[in-house]
């Protein structure tokens, strides 16, 4: 046998593979505890057009200052990111603190 054409026929085999292989990208939403509902419903919006594309979406609520008592504030905030987005998305991962942030992660149905 011919080692160019096996060659050949193993980057083919490579590129069909790669093809059938989903893949997806993490993108993030920013949100403060004090975000309006009207810009909420617009990230809301951003979150749904992601998640439309196949992408998981990481909703991150940050907190500056004294704002880090307001973490029940927070969660109740991410809490309604999901429930308006529960019909496109499901929580991969529930609201978790770490350092200043608290983020929620939301993956396609």
């Amino acid at each position: 046998m011919d080692f160019g054409r096996f060659k050949y026929e193993e980057t083919k085999k490579r590129q069909e593979a790669k093809k059938k292989q989903s893949s997806f990208q993490m993108k993030e939403i920013k949100v403060r505890p004090k975000t309006g509902d009207h810009d909420l419903e617009t990230k809301v919006g951003h979150i749904k057009k992601f998640i439309g594309k196949k992408n998981k979406v990481k909703v991150t609520c940050m907190f500056r200052g004294r704002e880090i008592t307001l973490s029940a504030l927070g969660r109740e905030l991410l809490a309604r990111v999901a429930e308006e987005t529960a019909d496109v998305a499901t929580v991969e991962q529930m609201p978790k603190f770490e350092g200043r942030t608290m983020f929620i992660i939301l993956a396609p149905k």
